[in-house]
């Protein structure tokens, strides 16, 4: 998808998109920068590791919690196109 917002105001033009589209755009943003990263590995911080730690185990430990993406994106994109 091709987003053209006007550099004088980019944060009014992308909050002015529905939410699907924000979330669309933002998968887009990663994935841009996945492809720009040498060996497509991107480098967490320790926080940032220690808080995948603290999610994962929180599902090993009750996994009926969890939702999986593709129900997630099936229900924020009902109705798009």
């Amino acid at each position: 998808m091709v987003y053209a917002f006007p550099m004088n105001s980019p944060v009014a033009a992308f909050k002015s998109l529905p939410v699907s589209e924000r979330i669309q755009l933002v998968e887009d943003i990663w994935d841009s920068i996945a492809e720009e990263t040498p060996g497509g590995t991107l480098h967490l911080t320790t926080s940032e590791q220690a808080e995948l730690n603290t999610r994962y185990a929180a599902h090993l430990a009750d996994p009926v919690t969890s939702v999986p993406w593709s129900e997630v994106r099936a229900t924020l994109f009902k109705g798009q196109h």
